[in-house]
This record gives structure tokens, sequence and C-alpha cells, in this order.
């Protein structure tokens, strides 16, 4: 896709950093089978499209804008540690689904502003999906955007009408119990519960309307940052389960502004039914 005529010149460095990134990864996506993969961790995985991606996105970024520092996925906070701007980078979010052949991943690229001595603010994202064609992007205050497409969340107002979308753990990690208490709660009363592999794209479709809401716990500030704006700006709700700031915890609940506070009732209720039967006497003798 083209550039839309809409982007600022922060937002279009970005954009035109994610499309060369992407290019990349297409052709490596093409040839899935010969990429050489190694292990991070169960069901997490880490292969060579993955790094050169990020390599490609921290090259062209510095290039435009040598004074902002990152914090990337696979190697970590570049840059100064008294930071003014940032960029909060995942090269291959849904590296997974992008290593078994499945075009539901992405590029996402955030920009944060330090406001304060422990204060930031997240101020712009773009989200680039090369294999399905869609540019997510949003700036602060500006309104959010598929390719050149106003985006807003869903009008949707009855449970029985929603489809959620979630991040179900995998085996190591141990938020398993949380997990399926919350899905105990949530599924009796909704259309469906879809589970897509990519947070970073999770949070967009949130914002284009095709899911009412999205939750998980635990993932990481480089799955979320771009996407929130992406979501605030398209009208949606954004909270940590106890209706805190969710960036960067991780533990993140969004929706439109009917369905987040009921989604987030439901994920809070989960927890804290697990954290009751950890803490009973039968649990503990």
């Amino acid at each position: 896709m083209t550039a839309s005529p809409r982007l600022s010149p922060a937002l279009n460095v970005v954009v035109g950093a994610a499309q060369k990134a992407g290019r990349r990864l297409l052709r490596d996506f093409g040839e899935v089978e010969q990429l050489q993969v190694s292990v991070k961790g169960t069901g997490d995985f880490v292969s060579q499209a993955d790094l050169r991606a990020e390599e490609t996105l921290r090259q062209e970024l510095s290039r435009a804008r040598p004074g902002f520092a990152f914090l990337m996925e696979e190697t970590g906070a570049h840059g100064r540690a008294d930071w003014e701007w940032r960029w909060v980078v995942d090269p291959l979010d849904g590296t997974t689904n992008f290593l078994h052949g499945i075009p539901n991943w992405c590029i996402s690229v955030g920009i944060e502003k330090r406001i304060g001595e422990d204060r930031t603010e997240l101020m712009a994202g773009v989200v680039y999906a090369p294999a399905l064609d869609e540019l997510f992007w949003a700036e602060k205050g500006a309104g959010a955007f598929l390719n050149d497409k106003r985006l807003r969340v869903s009008g949707r107002r009855s449970l029985t009408e929603a489809v959620f979308a979630t991040g179900i753990p995998f085996a190591s990690v141990p938020r398993k119990a949380e997990f399926s208490a919350i899905l105990a709660r949530i599924m009796p009363h909704v259309a469906g519960v879809r589970r897509m592999g990519s947070a970073a794209l999770d949070l967009c479709w949130t914002a284009a309307g095709r899911y009412e809401g999205y939750w998980e716990l635990g993932i990481k500030p480089w799955d979320m940052a771009a996407g929130l704006v992406i979501l605030r700006e398209a009208g949606g709700f954004a909270t940590d389960p106890d209706g805190g700031e969710p960036y960067p915890s991780g533990n993140i609940v969004v929706g439109n502004p009917v369905m987040q506070p009921r989604l987030r009732t439901m994920v809070a209720e989960g927890i804290a039914a697990v954290s009751a039967r950890a803490a009973s006497p039968e649990a503990t003798g």
C-alpha cells in the first residue's frame, strides 16, 4: 500500500522503515520452510527473519531520528538513559504464526515521550501487517487509521453479540490458572473468543471494530505500545484489570466504551478467584 498524505513527518519515517523491513519479511515468509530457527523458550521462537527485521528498523529509524532511544524486543534498550523520545519496537509480533505460514503477523513501532521524571506517554504508533496489506497508524489527538480509512471501535453493546480476543498462555507461563478462570467467566456470555497470535494486531482489530474487546496478562511493552495509541484514538478504552494504566505493566483489558468495563470486571473476578483459592487453608495445608 502507499503511505497516506495525512501522515506526519515522524510517522512517514516509521512507515517507510516498517515497509522496508516488511518487504524482507515477506520474502522470508515465502520461504519459511528454509528459515533457521533457534528456540528462546516454550512456544517462543526467534528466527533470522526476526533479527534482520529489527536491524533494518534500527538502522532506518536511527538515520531519521538519531537522538531517539530504542526499546526493542530482541536486543533490548539502546541509547541514552535520560532519553526524551524513544522508539518501542517489535520487529515481528506473531513469530509462531510466521514460522507456521499463518499470515497473521506484523511489525509494531510505538513512539514514547518522557514527560516527567517517572512518567512517559505513548504519542504515536504504526502496526504494519505485510502479508495482509494492512497498515494501522495513529497519533495522539489525530485519530486512528487503517491504510487511509478512519477507524472507530465497534458499536455493539450486547455481550451475546460480542467477540473478544485474547492470548492463551504458553505451557511454561505461570498464569494458566488465571486464564482458565477468566475464560470460564466470559465464554458463557459471549458470541466467541478468538486467539489469533499477535497482541499488536488484536489491539488494532479491536480498534477497527472486528472485536468488541481484548484481554491478556503479562505481555511486553513492545507488544502493546503502538496498538494502544491506535486503540485509544479509535475511541477504545484500555486499562489493566484493576482499572489502572496497562502500559508497561503488561496486564491489559481493552474494548469499546460499553464492553471494556464489563470485560474488565470478568477478568478481575477470574484473577481474584485464583488468588482466593491459593490463599485458602486447603491450598496451603
